[in-house]
Formats: structure tokens, sequence, C-alpha cells
């Protein structure tokens, strides 16, 4: 028994036993349109009979390309997983990735530093996720001086962006509210925590929040900032700020949850505390991810195209490295809202029900 490890085929065996230089060789597998056709089929089979594999590095460094994307986001990943809204874009943004034939990393801050997770990673561009001007950071990823693409951030003029239509999916949902006969409201929003009256309105945040301000309003309700609460954007989050409302003294009849993952913590606080939903209480959630139509009972929601989205951040990011696309290029895609079991008319003698709900 031999204990001596074969060795690696190089290209400079490929070279000899397809009789041609090493130039060549490394023309067939990088550029081979500066080949004759039959020149180069003759290289690959010859180095596929050798076993013979490119070097990554090498061939990344030739090539000038990672073959990979970036995925960026300001959270830690642990946060970021808890949202199902994110396995959803990350589904998206993998196909079209996957038919490029691009590799993804998924970058989150490093020691607490985006900019420095941000130089270290060998990508040929970003999907920045919910990253917006206001980020303290936001120099120190662009002095990366490659692609990035804003998904979900505040509007950048100069910046490729993809976003929803949030303002009016938020609207939707009020209205919804408003219609079956709801005056009193708590709104969940999203972390991180803004300064009400003074959140950047271009914002996800600032968007949702104004598309529930003007559908209320056209119902003569007045949203105070007393009837806000925030809690991050996962199921146990939205559970915990529910029971703190609640336990707050916050009667509401409805509930406009900034996301799925919040909406579906509502119902779960709702059914800890024996809340009947929607007898007692109405729930509406935004992002319409699949476990929406699932839980119990099934959540009405505001419907973006998650996925879609991923996709075309990934596509438009492409165009941009390729250069086919202005880096300056902005793309809105449309919400609406999906009516389920999770709303119901308001309780036509509100006090009194809210006296029986339990404390």
């Amino acid at each position: 028994m031999t204990t001596e490890r074969t060795r690696r085929v190089r290209i400079a065996d490929v070279a000899l036993a397809a009789g041609v230089s090493k130039t060549a060789v490394s023309f067939a597998f990088n550029n081979p349109d500066r080949l004759a056709e039959d020149t180069a089929t003759r290289i690959r089979a010859v180095a596929e009979q050798l076993g013979y594999r490119p070097d990554p590095v090498a061939r990344m460094l030739s090539q000038g390309r990672t073959r990979a994307i970036g995925v960026l986001t300001p959270q830690p990943l642990s946060v970021v997983f808890s949202n199902p809204f994110f396995g959803a874009l990350c589904e998206g943004i993998g196909l079209a990735a996957d038919e490029s034939g691009f590799g993804l990393y998924l970058i989150s801050p490093l020691h607490g530093s985006l900019a420095r997770a941000v130089g270290r990673a060998s990508v040929d561009g970003f999907v920045a996720i919910g990253l917006s001007d206001s980020h303290p950071e936001i120099e120190g990823v662009r002095r990366s001086g490659l692609p990035i693409v804003f998904v979900d951030s505040a509007a950048m003029p100069g910046d490729a962006t993809i976003e929803v239509d949030d303002e009016s999916g938020a609207q939707a949902a009020a209205e919804h509210l408003i219609g079956l006969g709801h005056r009193d409201f708590t709104v969940i929003a999203m972390e991180p925590p803004m300064p009400f009256g003074r959140a950047d309105p271009d914002s996800v945040i600032g968007r949702r929040m104004a598309g529930y301000r003007t559908g209320l309003a056209r119902g003569g309700v007045e949203l105070g900032n007393d009837r806000i609460v925030i809690g991050p954007s996962t199921v146990a989050g939205g559970a915990l700020a529910f029971r703190h409302a609640w336990e707050a003294g916050q009667r509401p009849t409805a509930v406009l949850a900034m996301s799925d993952a919040i909406a579906i913590g509502v119902l779960r606080s709702a059914a800890d505390l024996g809340i009947d939903v929607p007898g007692q209480l109405s729930v509406v959630g935004f992002d319409d991810v699949d476990m929406a139509a699932f839980v119990n009972p099934p959540l009405t929601t505001v419907h973006q195209p998650v996925r879609r989205k991923g996709e075309e951040a990934v596509r438009l990011l492409l165009s941009v490295i390729e250069r086919r696309t202005s880096v300056a290029e902005q793309r809105r895609l449309e919400t609406h809202l999906i009516v389920r079991a999770s709303t119901g008319p308001a309780p036509t003698r509100t006090r009194e029900v809210n006296r029986a709900l339990p404390v």
C-alpha cells in the first residue's frame, strides 16, 4: 500500500498532453471565444481525461470576478433568520443567483462592524437589505467600490434600489379595518426604534406608518403615538409587544402589525390571553409569507412579492455589474390586501367586551 499522495494535475500537464500552450488551456476554460471552437473542446476533453480542475483562486484572479454575491444585512444573522420574510426573500435571491451561476455569501456585522465584514467579503457586488443612508457605516460599505442594490431601504438617489409600494399596502390594511367598523387600534411597528414624528418618511417603517395614518384618517381616526408600540420583526417579538401593550391597559379591537412575523406573534399572545380572534380582536399583517395562510386563524395580510423582489434585486445587481443598467435604476413593485379569517366586524359593544376580557 502506498501512502504517497496523488499529485494534482496542473495546467502544464494539460498543455503538454493537448500539444498547446498553457495560455491556450487557460483560454479554453476562461475565455473560450479566443480559441477555435474545436480547439477549446479538445483541450477541455483532455483536461477531463486527466482529471484537471481549474484552480478557483487563479481563475478568480484571471477573470477579475468571484462569481459570488454578498447578501448584506445590518442585523445579526440570529435575528434575521427568526423572520420568515427573510427566508422567502433569500429563496428569490438564490433562484436568480443559481440561474446566473453565482454563489451567495450572507454578510452581517463582524464584531459589531458592518464595514469590517464588507471589507473581508470576496464578492462581485452586494444586495443590501434594510440598509439606508442613515446607517452610520453606509459610507464604509460604499468605499468597497463594489456595485450595491438596496432592498427595502429609504430612497437613495444615485443608487440602484428595489422596493414595494409599502404606503398603499398599509393604507389598504387600515381601510379594511375601518370598513369593518373598527375605531380602536394598536399599531405594532418594526424595530429599529425611531423617534416618532422624526422618522425618515422614505424608510419602510416610515412609508407603512404613513399608510396606516392615511387609511385611519379617512375613517375619522387619529392614530396617537401612545397607540404605537415597537417590537422585533419576529414571532416572539410580536407576542411580547402585544402582551406589553395589553398589560399597559390598551384594549384595541384591531391590531395593524408591520410584518407577518409580528402579527403571528400577536395571534399567539391573544390565544394565551383568551382573546377571540376575530370576534374580539382583528389582526392584519404585512408580507404574506407562506405560513400566514396556515396559522389559526389564517392571517389577513398585505401581500408583497417577496420572492420576486429577491430575484429582481439579483438581476438588477448583475445588470449593474455587467454595466448594462444604470447604477441609479429604481424599481417599485405592487402590493395588495389578502383577506383571511383573522379580521372581522368590530364588536358592537366595545366597552362591555373590553371589561370582560382578561387582564
